[in-house]
């Protein structure tokens, strides 16, 4: 029922080499070893572009050839033990690194680079339809890529010139494995996401699962149902997704391959039924192997499956050492080929062009919220002060408020190159401002915002526009159905005004406190950045509802700690600090104005999306490359 406890040493005779050049070497350290079933599955979700691995982390540092080399040699072992082998993602394969966000038009080199893997089960993330051109390419590139592979249970096409509505793709897949025969029914699901571009449609899951189709195929009698999905394994998604099909059908073992929440992380539904979500940023491939299962027309046994999960460390010595092989022998010639296809990708893109030298590591979350080495006390004290400049406004005092989800990495001490700069924040936000609003209002924003026991309650919120620390499993979401959205426009800021009533009578009639405390204590957590240690990577330690054993490597762990949901940057002040000044600009990112505009009425000012306007020209991301220019010269 748990994976193998053999420790041994990664295959360090084996000369190991980061595939992309300029990434760190991997570092060899204890392995546990996978377990093989009758029917395994390698997965990756939330790879967000990182196709070309980590250059600064040794245990993330393959790329997608190895991967696609991994996965060959893999299936190889498969038909070798009469198993079988599936691969599966389930989404956010775009924006998040200079691979996919770099180029005009995006992702111009990711899509094919990726198509180069043959993965059986794929379906879509919310970063694939936020933007009507990445709903564009998924429909006309990735889904011809795919083809039968590409499963949409719950998501539609919307064609732009007619409004007609369809599929994005299939609405589950059927079929048998390539060893045994297993019959498999296989469905691709995405959260109630709302936050997507009208040229798509999201069925509420709750409301999906009540569809003739859905009820029809759950009648059937496969050997296994794989639900892939867009969804953090501790969403109410999968539960209603479970429940639904526990009711229609008792006995048939179902495997969860969950996403969005960007950690490890495994759950039990039942003793027939489990679930496995694999990382984030191409730092995990994940595992799981299934045994004890019925065959289609054995009527002489039952089916009493055993799950077993692993965690893999994206790195070549762990490859080399799961499949036995090493350097020698391992790579395969499309894998190779891949590799070349990034390395030319990458320099087309000038990716490694130098904008300037981080002085040290700034942390996401292994420094504390206000300490020195976190981003975002680095954004609040140095960056935004600098950046944040409207000409005609410049003398104005101002208050600049940005979401922590906006930040996607970490900075690590040495060359900010172009690539940084999209792995730290790849979005287009600008920044928009409600001009000469009292102090006395604005001042609230930030601690409204930080109010987490309100804020997460906002029918708005979904688990990635604030930080989500990482060892939290997502809060539940309900949200308004897409269609909704798209065919009343209304309802996103009717359910920020309901917001603001359920503030107004939940408060005690007190203020939030204007910098909440956070909390100062570390915690242990495996969903955080690696260093480098004398004796063991320190890396994820993953706890899940099968215990403690799933990372395939031993790591020494890692402290965090719990970050805000917002910070904020008080600019252009009077001198003396006991002076504050009558009226402020609020600026801030315009992702989080369905927030900003709720907090200034909870706050006392009447205030609507009219009263907004565009602060400046350019997006955080590109000021932030200009201000690193400006400011972190000198050598690497």
């Amino acid at each position: 029922m748990i994976a193998s406890l053999s420790l041994i040493l990664g295959t360090a005779a084996a000369v190991a080499r980061a595939a992309q050049p300029g990434a760190v070497e991997p570092v060899a350290a204890p392995m546990r070893n996978l377990t093989w079933g009758q029917l395994n599955f390698l997965h990756t979700t939330d790879t967000h572009g990182w196709l070309g691995g980590h250059f600064q982390e040794p245990q993330y540092s393959a790329d997608w050839g190895d991967y696609i080399s991994f996965t060959h040699q893999m299936r190889k072992l498969a038909d070798d033990k009469g198993s079988d082998l599936l691969l599966v993602d389930t989404g956010d394969r775009v924006e998040g690194n200079g691979l996919f966000d770099a180029s005009t038009p995006k992702g111009l080199y990711q899509y094919d680079i990726y198509a180069q893997q043959d993965v059986d089960i794929i379906c879509t993330g919310n970063h694939e339809l936020y933007q009507h051109y990445s709903i564009e390419r998924e429909h006309n590139t990735t889904l011809p890529n795919f083809k039968e592979n590409y499963v949409a249970s719950n998501l539609d096409y919307v064609d732009p010139e007619t409004g007609n509505r369809s599929p994005m793709a299939q609405r589950f897949r059927r079929f048998k494995t390539k060893n045994q025969g297993l019959d498999i029914i296989a469905f691709g699901f995405i959260f109630d996401f709302i936050g997507n571009a009208n040229n798509s449609a999201v069925q509420r899951v709750e409301d999906t699962v009540k569809e003739k189709w859905f009820l029809d195929v759950l009648k059937e009698k496969p050997d296994v149902f794989v639900v892939t999905g867009h969804v953090g394994l501790r969403m109410e998604e999968f539960e209603v997704i479970f429940k639904a099909m526990r009711q229609a059908n008792w006995h048939t073992p179902i495997v969860f391959f969950g996403g969005h929440a960007h950690v490890r992380d495994a759950r039990r539904f039942d003793s027939m039924s489990v679930a496995l979500a694999s990382g984030r940023y191409m730092e995990t491939v994940g595992w799981m192997s299934v045994d004890g299962l019925k065959k289609t027309g054995d009527v002489e046994t039952e089916a009493s499956p055993t799950f077993t999960r692993t965690y893999i460390d994206n790195n070549v010595l762990g490859m080399y050492h799961h499949t036995g092989l090493d350097e020698s022998s391992f790579h395969t010639d499309k894998g190779r080929e891949v590799t070349k296809m990034i390395d030319s990708a990458r320099k087309e893109l000038e990716l490694d062009r130098r904008f300037g030298c981080a002085p040290r590591d700034y942390w996401m979350s292994r420094a504390r919220f206000n300490e020195d080495g976190n981003i975002y006390k680095l954004l609040m004290d140095e960056v935004f002060p600098d950046i944040i400049v409207n000409e005609d406004r410049r003398n104005e005092s101002r208050l600049a408020i940005m979401n922590t989800g906006g930040i996607r990495f970490d900075i690590f001490k040495g060359a900010f190159t172009r690539d940084t700069t999209y792995i730290v924040s790849p979005f287009v936000s600008e920044f928009r401002y409600v001009p000469d609003v009292p102090y006395e209002i604005a001042r609230r924003i930030i601690g409204i915002l930080n109010d987490g026991s309100r804020i997460w309650a906002s029918p708005l919120l979904q688990s990635e526009i604030f930080h989500v620390d990482n060892d939290v499993p997502p809060r539940p979401n309900k949200f308004m159905s897409a269609p909704e959205q798209q065919a009343h426009p209304e309802l996103k800021r009717d359910a920020a005004d309901n917001l603001v009533k359920k503030l107004l009578t939940s408060s005690a009639g007190l203020p939030p406190p204007e910098k909440p405390e956070y909390m100062a204590e570390p915690q242990r957590d495996g969903q955080t950045p690696l260093r480098s240690q004398p004796d063991l990577i320190a890396g994820y330690t993953t706890k899940d509802d099968f215990g403690d054993d799933g990372d395939d490597t031993v790591h020494e762990p890692l402290e965090f700690y719990y970050q805000a949901n917002a910070f904020q940057s008080d600019i252009n002040f009077p001198p003396n600090h006991k002076e504050k000044p009558e009226t402020v600009d609020v600026v801030f990112i315009d992702f989080i104005q369905p927030w900003i505009i709720p907090a200034l009425k909870f706050s006392g000012g009447d205030y609507s999306d009219k009263d907004v306007l565009k602060y400046m020209e350019g997006t955080f991301t590109s000021k932030l490359a200009e201000w690193v220019g400006e400011n972190w010269q000198g050598d690497c």
